[in-house]
């Protein structure tokens, strides 16, 4: 029975160190539920419309409904009831064409909340504490004693109500947070924060340098890079050195003016909406000769072009527009100074 007992041990250190390896080969910190609620979280924020897509993805690695649930119900308190709202019923929608398909997914852990306590206020205080392992006055110093509500609010339903659910730990709970911050502008103070208790709660620097990864994929770089000053590590380069920059002139045919300017449209807005590295596909008409189109293409790098020429929104784009064109004209660009081009996007954003 002992060496049955030894064999049973000695199995798990080698499948545990042998994991171990894997994920260090693989240059992957984060486990796949935890890079899914990541990515979740971000794309709620910023509204993407790869939203979809990565639900299916995260339930297909291993996230329960109510854990995704649990995530978005608390994302409202973060970027507000709109988004949160948007994303609870994008996830019912999914749900039901993954029921359809005969996919069945774990629920899970039920949400059970029962507060018995009579000083809510006092129990999200005290949640607080536990996160920041600081002392937590009441009110709240500045915005508390400016407007005491708010604080009422974030204390009793965010750090009480909300908490309250163990169906997400508390370090899920950050993921979800410092994620939604990192892909929001204008709340570096609140991600400074977080990221102070996400480390608290047992999230590694690695895993934070791992997240800012991911925000580079779900949002833009200039939203990683807020995370990595934080953390004091190098900061990726906006703009890449070897970045694709072309003038498209075409001429269209004019029966077909119209037609081409839906189809061009629609292929711009879905390039830049859904492949990371299409900086841009702005296209534009001569006033005075509507047919001539000329369109600013910017790809983060070659490699980002041949990605978008294989899309099937291109592909459509191409094969439906090709008797449309009377005449194209691709001329490669370089620019005077690639440091400045964020700050045109930054002001048009």
């Amino acid at each position: 029975m002992k060496s049955n007992n030894w064999k049973c041990l000695f199995i798990l250190i080698v499948f545990t160190l042998t994991s171990s390896i894997m994920n260090a080969q693989n240059g992957t910190i984060l486990n796949a539920q935890q890079q899914g609620l990541i990515k979740i979280a971000s794309y709620t924020a910023t509204g993407s419309d790869l939203f979809k897509a990565e639900l299916d993805s995260s339930l297909n690695a291993g996230l329960t409904i109510n854990e995704i649930k649990e995530a978005l119900v608390q994302l409202y308190a973060y970027c507000g009831f709109p988004r949160s709202l948007n994303a609870l019923n994008t996830f019912n929608v999914v749900l039901d064409d993954r029921k359809a398909k005969g996919i069945k997914d774990v629920e899970g852990k039920k949400v059970v909340v029962e507060n018995k306590v009579s000083d809510k206020y006092e129990q999200g205080r005290k949640v607080l504490e536990e996160l920041t392992k600081t002392p937590q006055r009441k009110p709240a110093p500045g915005f508390g004693e400016f407007a005491p509500r708010i604080d009422a609010f974030l204390k009793e339903h965010l750090f009480a109500d909300i908490f309250a659910s163990d169906v997400l730990t508390y370090q899920q709970r950050e993921f979800v947070t410092i994620a939604a911050l990192a892909s929001m502008t204008g709340v570096e103070a609140q991600l400074q924060s977080h990221i102070n208790i996400g480390k608290n709660t047992g999230i590694m620097e690695s895993q934070l340098v791992e997240l800012a990864d991911l925000i580079e994929k779900t949002t833009n770089i200039t939203q990683a890079n807020s995370v990595r000053k934080i953390l004091n590590k190098p900061l990726a380069p906006v703009v890449s050195s070897n970045m694709m920059v072309r003038m498209a002139e075409i001429e269209i045919n004019p029966e077909y003016l119209e037609e081409y300017k839906n189809i061009l449209r629609e292929n711009a807005a879905i390039s830049v909406k859904t492949e990371a590295g299409v900086l841009s596909i702005f296209p534009m008409y001569q006033l005075d000769n509507p047919t001539q189109m000329r369109i600013v293409e910017i790809y983060a790098n070659k490699d980002a072009y041949q990605s978008h020429l294989q899309t099937p929104h291109f592909l459509h784009y191409k094969t439906t527009t090709l008797k449309m064109v009377k005449s194209l004209k691709l001329v490669e660009m370089s620019t005077i100074d690639k440091e400045m081009m964020r700050y045109i996007f930054e002001k048009i954003k």
